[in-house]
């Protein structure tokens, strides 16, 4: 939708601003996208439903969940209001300060399980790593939203540079998986900008060279996780129950599954990280087919409306940032389904929206607070 030029003159002598107004849809007056809302209302709506079976009814995890998305998107929202050029004026700094943390995570974190990426704030932990995923496409169509497209080779090397640091950061947590999402969010912007193929085929070959040195420092947990994809049946009890489990679940489910709280694998607790990582099998289980039909439409309806956002945005930034934003959610959700189905490694990706937990959800609708910037503060055009 392409809206008139708001008149200079008075409103009286044609009705110029009067008529405009009347023409702006509310939702944009409110710098909210009503499809995008709707989507995001109805996913979470699901994602709750399917959270209260895995929970075993749990009443206090329904409560905490609820308070979360409330919060999630009040701050999608807020995010915005705020108009695009804002967006470029902050993302410097955030971009700064992220890679900051990660030092500070790095020298002082909070470990656990193995694991050191949070920072204690006292009242709550924090983990940086989480608003890297927004904060790395920001920086790098920033960085090449004013430059030539596609980019040229010494532009190419610093933006790559932006992704690579903060990237060798988060994996050296470790935090592989992760850190591998938040690469594939910097190269969405690159790829959106025009990199070349040939140039992606020499950046595939070397990565695939560098697959034995990953390999050689990959922790033994993690390299584990790679044994079990290729043969879940080599420690069916142990580390290849979880998946085991899964696709178990999701076979069970029929076309219709087997109803609402009368799953087995998930209510007789066969199932291990059902609220979370998970939680894709026990909808799977319980609603069959049909019903990870409907999460696969309410999913890709809201990756074709981001997508659109990005085809109508009016400046090399912001249709950028909007297109790797719709690509990385596209992965985030393609990545747990695939793990979880058997066809990925497990990596501990949370369901977007559906999943148990906090630092992901507001991340995720954050990012959709962005888009929703993005495209209610279009100019006012000419017809």
């Amino acid at each position: 939708m392409i809206w008139p030029r708001l008149n200079t003159g008075s409103a009286l002598d044609s009705g110029g601003v009067d008529e405009t107004r009347r023409r702006i849809p509310w939702s944009h007056r409110l710098h909210l996208d009503f499809p995008l809302l709707v989507g995001l209302l109805l996913l979470a709506a699901f994602g709750l439903m399917v959270l209260y079976s895995a929970s075993g009814g749990s009443a206090d995890m329904m409560e905490r969940q609820l308070v979360r998305l409330l919060l999630a998107f009040g701050l999608m929202i807020a995010i915005a209001q705020l108009p695009p050029h804002w967006l470029k004026i902050i993302t410097t700094t955030l971009f700064t300060a992220g890679i900051i943390m990660l030092v500070l995570v790095a020298l002082f974190g909070v470990s656990s399980k193995g694991a050191q990426r949070w920072l204690d704030l006292g009242l709550f932990r924090f983990q940086p790593s989480e608003m890297m995923k927004l904060v790395i496409p920001m920086m790098v169509a920033l960085y090449l939203a004013d430059k030539q497209l596609p980019p040229q080779p010494s532009r190419l090397l610093i933006a790559t540079a932006m992704i690579v640091i903060p990237v060798l950061l988060i994996a050296k947590q470790p935090d592989l998986g992760t850190s591998l999402l938040i690469a594939s969010s910097g190269f969405f912007v690159l790829f959106l900008a025009g990199l070349p193929w040939r140039v992606m085929g020499v950046l595939g070959a070397l990565a695939a060279a560098a697959l034995p040195a990953l390999w050689a420092v990959m922790k033994p947990y993690q390299k584990q996780r790679v044994l079990t994809f290729l043969d879940p049946e080599q420690d069916p009890l142990g580390s290849g129950y979880h998946i085991i489990q899964s696709k178990i679940a999701i076979g069970s489910g029929g076309l219709f599954g087997k109803g609402w709280m009368e799953g087995t694998q998930s209510q007789l607790s066969f199932l291990p990280e059902r609220h979370t990582d998970f939680i894709f099998a026990v909808l799977a289980e319980e609603f069959g087919f049909m019903g990870v039909l409907l999460l696969f439409a309410l999913y890709l309806f809201l990756i074709w409306r981001a997508l659109s956002i990005a085809m109508q945005a009016q400046e090399t930034y912001t249709r950028l940032l909007a297109g790797a934003l719709a690509m990385t959610f596209f992965i985030f959700f393609f990545v747990n389904v695939g793990m979880v189905s058997g066809i990925l490694p497990v990596v501990g990706l949370p369901l977007p929206l559906v999943s148990y937990g906090g630092t992901a959800m507001v991340t995720t609708l954050i990012g959709f607070g962005v888009l929703m910037s993005i495209h209610t503060h279009r100019k006012l055009l000419d017809t």
